[in-house]
């Protein structure tokens, strides 16, 4: 079997090294015959930065590299461009003199790659223009431009404002450089996590083709179901396939769903053990601080309607949180409905890691300062031990509230209650259904499990909200009134009704029903 590509985000050490390549030279031959100018919005981790390196190689002439690959027959390897490449991904640049300086050093290196020397290392944009001009004149064609991470130096930075307003001057400053060589170029790519609005860092840059939705390069970064099944069928024997794709397929772009390349491969190379991989490499502080500041009931986020222009445009200075939550990957197009000849997008989680982690993290960074014990509350789920549940959610408030009541506006509107419950439930990592459509009604949330005997469980949850504080068994009346266990008597589920009612008074939990259906 080849090699795992962890990390690797060189095309030549992948080929010459016996690793892993997924072939996505087909995307990147239309890109390349088919348009000049593009920009592509992928979340962290998603293979961008081997993206830029293929089309660097190829351009550059490299044929070696590409025997083999679709793109091989295709392209004439006796033309060689030069190419400039832009890199932000390393480091965290803090002040708009250490972005002026990083830049200038970058410009540096391509100069030392093109054999070429700007007159004026200081002036970043006349340098930038002058070396696209001088290797235009050298090499004798066009100019290739690729740039990786473009947005990094402001979004390590996004609650700075002070910080952003620098950073997105300075990049400005050189991005504008390249609508003005259109004569010198041959081709562009900017590549990031964000799309910003065109009034703030593409200002004079409004020629760059944004393929960040388009169905056509939808799977251009991350592996595809049949990718993933022809390039690693055999490190994937013995794994629940369908249980490999809930976890961590799901990511749409408009076309065909893919799965992040570094779950997989760390999947793979962990033992095939379903574990938060992706995840767990960094939640963006940024997130966390936005979602304290704004009122967000967590189970929307199951299902949140956004246009097309609201989730290709990242305003700096109005940051919408369906856009935030799409461009990093937390949220990702379900289906497209139309209204009024206009799309509208049905965003929600890709796949469970992503849901699971993700209301882990707001349970612990949002709502708590703690993390839960998740442990006790899955054996007591084992057991179908209800007073041990019981008593795992009066401890989950008891802790939120002496923390956050005071800090945290969420916690004084209706639904903070059951965001709770929705939130400790999910980052379990178990099937749940918010809202469950009913001919009756709507549940407030189903969660589905299997024991380890094979049996199929379904407990059904109603939540109210009491001004006082004695329990009146409104909750559980409801379960029966409608009945909520309708759906699932199937013969082979185990159905438990839960009513749970919540008091505005003392905070907590006050009444906790159950029974067996």
């Amino acid at each position: 079997m080849k090699k795992l590509p962890i990390g690797i985000s060189v095309l030549s050490n992948i080929i010459d090294g016996g690793y892993v390549y997924v072939d996505k030279t087909a995307h990147v031959r239309q890109l390349a015959e088919s348009g000049k100018y593009y920009f592509l919005s992928r979340p962290r981790r998603f293979g961008k930065s081997l993206l830029v390196d293929t089309l660097h190689q190829l351009f550059a002439g490299n044929e070696s590299l590409f025997r083999g690959l679709h793109i091989h027959p295709h392209w004439d390897w006796s033309v060689q461009y030069p190419v400039i490449n832009i890199s932000f991904a390393e480091g965290t640049l803090k002040s708009r003199a250490e972005l002026d300086r990083r830049i200038r050093h970058i410009l540096a290196f391509n100069q030392q790659q093109l054999g070429i020397t700007c007159t004026d290392m200081n002036d970043v944009a006349s340098c930038f223009s002058e070396l696209i001009r001088a290797a235009k004149e050298k090499y004798g064609q066009g100019v290739v431009i690729l740039i990786d991470e473009y947005d990094k130096p402001i979004l390590d930075n996004i609650t700075e404002q002070a910080v952003v307003d620098e950073m997105r001057d300075g990049l400005k400053n050189l991005y504008s450089v390249i609508k003005g060589q259109d004569a010198h170029l041959r081709f562009a790519l900017l590549t990031g996590v964000s799309k910003f609005s065109k009034v703030s860092i593409f200002s004079g840059l409004n020629n760059l083709e944004d393929i960040t939705l388009d169905a056509r390069y939808s799977a251009l970064c991350g592996y595809t179901q049949t990718e993933l099944e022809l390039h690693f069928n055999e490190h994937l024997h013995g794994a629940d396939r369908q249980e490999v794709k809930e976890w961590y397929n799901g990511y749409n772009w408009l076309g065909e769903s893919v799965y992040n390349p570094f779950d997989i491969l760390l999947f793979i190379a962990k033992g095939k053990q379903f574990r938060n991989y992706w995840f767990d490499t960094g939640t963006p502080g940024f997130l966390v601080e936005l979602l304290k500041t704004r009122y967000y009931h967590l189970p929307d986020f199951e299902e949140l309607e956004a246009s097309e222009a609201q989730l290709g445009d990242f305003d700096l200075d109005h940051i919408r949180l369906e856009t935030l939550l799409f461009q990093t990957g937390y949220l990702t197009i379900k289906r497209t409905e139309t209204l009024f000849d206009e799309p509208i997008f049905l965003l929600s989680y890709p796949n469970r890691e992503v849901r699971s982690s993700f209301n882990q993290m707001v349970l612990e960074r949002y709502l708590s300062d703690q993390a839960p014990e998740r442990l006790p509350f899955l054996r007591a789920l084992l057991k179908n031990d209800f007073a041990a549940m019981q008593q795992r959610f009066t401890v989950l408030f008891d802790g939120i509230a002496h923390q956050n009541y005071t800090q945290n506006t969420i916690a004084h509107y209706e639904g903070y209650y059951a965001a709770v419950m929705y939130a400790f439930i999910c980052a379990l990592g178990i099937d749940t259904v918010v809202e469950d459509s009913h001919n009756k009604g709507r549940i407030d949330m189903t969660l589905r499990f299997k024991l380890p005997d094979g049996q199929r469980q379904v407990y059904i949850f109603e939540f109210k909200v009491l001004n006082g504080d004695q329990p009146d068994g409104r909750a559980m009346q409801q379960i029966k009134d409608k009945d909520y266990a309708a759906k699932y008597r199937d013969g082979q589920n185990r159905i438990f009704l839960i009513g749970i009612e919540f008091s505005k008074m003392t905070r907590n939990i006050v009444g906790f029903e159950w029974e067996q259906a």
